[in-house]
């Protein structure tokens, strides 16, 4: 059974930070993404990592204030928030997918985790 466990959301002002944290089991070395969705928005991709960590890609929005990254002898992935913008409110998911390519659509990852909110104050 693949699970995809998110933690590390919470309430924080404007030019704050969070660290969002995706503990993975059931699956290893996937390439894996962090996603968000905003209340009347679409999912939207916010950052990619390859299964080596050695690709990263960035929405233009969070380009320079988030951070992607992965541990695989953990198995966990994570995203660093710095700069935090009231726009950047959302619930944020991590996923990941069995596809060799690396893609920004939510419908070319497989497993979804339950998400994490992230709330930033004016």
């Amino acid at each position: 059974q693949v699970q995809l466990v998110e933690s590390g959301g919470g309430l924080v002002q404007a030019g704050g930070s969070l660290r969002l944290s995706c503990a993975a089991s059931g699956l290893k070395n996937y390439h894996m993404g962090w996603f968000r969705q905003a209340p009347g928005k679409e999912r939207e991709s916010v950052a990619r990592i390859t299964r080596s960590g050695g690709l990263t890609l960035y929405a233009d929005s969070v380009k320079g204030r988030f951070t992607i990254s992965r541990d695989n002898a953990k198995n966990t992935g994570y995203l660093q928030m710095n700069s935090l913008k009231p726009e950047d409110t959302a619930v944020y998911y991590c996923a990941a997918t069995t596809a060799m390519a690396f893609t920004t659509l939510p419908s070319r990852y497989d497993y979804w985790g339950q998400g994490t909110q992230v709330t930033v104050s004016s």
